[in-house]
């Protein structure tokens, strides 16, 4: 198996892009992609979309997009799993590559979701969890997350309060980042008196939708001899599944799908917990980003909370997560979120993240969660 680098990156902000059609977002980062790598054509794209069809009225996204980038020609194919869709189309691409199959490939991620009603985008996201036994019953998907949220303060005896931290340093982190949706610092009193949207989850618990897109440009490693570009590697790229119903799992409290793609993309990089420089988690919902850091190593079960409380996440911390605002605070277009994640920590190993930047990284880990934990994508970059 070939060695993958990234080459090339291209984002859009994380906003409400009325003007802008989920064709234009993704032309637009791919066109910043291509451009950042110094090419102009790709073998493939893999595009990672999850609502496309029920937002966008718009499947068939790998001819659309194709066809408005200017890579007609070029094999294109939409990817879904969910919240996770981004690092899935990662997680393919980087395969096409390492195998042998392509030269290049756009990995890209794409979601349109403010020109639809609440009601509408709910139903959407509703479609990551079991159909017959929660979402056909009522149950949101903020819900299940509440649900959840509610096991772990009455297990583990934490205050609500406490899991604070996570949303403070993903909105301070933010402040720097332009692409992202929020730009606003919050304090522990904001997030105490923040409105209830399910019990124990509030606004501040919470990420935005949002509109937005986010490409990689993807090479074998052997053709970058000779070339001065930063030699970023895909040292890890795996994927795991638990049940799609969070009440048919063993543990409802044990991400079991995070725990064994990241042991498996550790072993891919050689590495251990304690060698990642920075940590993209997936903080759809404060609960989450605890769960995540318990699964991948950072912390023993029931204690993540602890982690922000000891000041440890944050960009001179142990493991800092969430260095360009983060789910909760860059914002959350579902499908291109993986994308982003991945991205962001390119910036990093580049030394290119401004005032968020972590000194000295070299080693950093992305983790993208779809539904309520079934389908979960880990990735380690290096740069070498």
């Amino acid at each position: 198996m070939r060695e993958v680098a990234i080459i090339g990156i291209g984002q859009t902000t994380v906003e409400e892009h009325w003007e802008t059609s989920l064709r234009d977002l993704a032309a637009h980062a791919i066109s910043a992609a291509l451009t950042n790598a110094g090419r102009e054509m790709v073998d493939g794209i893999f595009i990672g979309n999850m609502m496309s069809g029920m937002l966008s009225r718009q499947e068939s996204l790998g001819a659309l997009i194709a066809d408005w980038s200017g890579l007609l020609g070029a094999e294109a194919f939409k990817v879904e799993a969910a919240c996770g869709s981004g690092a899935a189309a990662v997680h393919i691409g980087t395969m096409a590559i390492a195998s042998g199959y392509m030269d290049s490939a756009i990995v890209m991620g794409v979601e349109k979701m403010t020109e639809r009603s609440m009601p509408e985008v709910t139903a959407a996201l509703a479609t990551a969890a079991d159909a017959d036994y929660e979402s056909d019953h009522g149950t949101t998907f903020v819900a299940l997350n509440a649900l959840i949220m509610q096991r772990y303060l009455h297990e583990y005896k934490w205050k609500h309060t406490e899991l604070a931290p996570f949303s403070i340093n993903a909105h301070e982190n933010a402040m720097h980042n332009p692409n992202a949706r929020l730009h606003e610092r919050i304090t522990l009193e904001d997030y105490a008196e923040a409105r209830m949207i399910a019990d124990p989850i509030n606004l501040l618990d919470a990420s935005p939708t949002g509109d937005g897109a986010a490409a990689l440009v993807l090479v074998p490693l052997e053709s970058l001899h000779g070339s001065i570009v930063p030699r970023i590697v895909i040292a890890g790229s795996a994927a795991a599944t638990d049940s799609i119903a969070v009440h048919d799992r063993r543990d409802g409290l044990w991400l079991s799908a995070a725990h064994a793609s990241a042991l498996k993309a550790y072993g891919q990089a050689g590495i251990q917990p304690a060698d990642l420089d920075l940590f993209e988690l997936h903080d759809a919902f404060s609960i989450m980003a605890a769960l995540s850091l318990e699964a991948c190593g950072f912390a023993e079960r029931g204690q993540g909370p602890r982690l922000g409380l000891d000041s440890e996440l944050g960009p001179k911390g142990r493991i800092p997560v969430a260095t360009r605002g983060g789910l909760k605070a860059r914002g959350h277009p579902v499908g291109a979120t993986g994308v982003y994640q991945i991205l962001e920590i390119v910036q990093q190993l580049r030394g290119e993240a401004g005032e968020n930047q972590i000194e000295g990284a070299k080693i950093g880990m992305a983790q993208n969660i779809g539904g309520s934990g079934s389908n979960i994508v880990t990735h380690v970059l290096k740069r070498l």
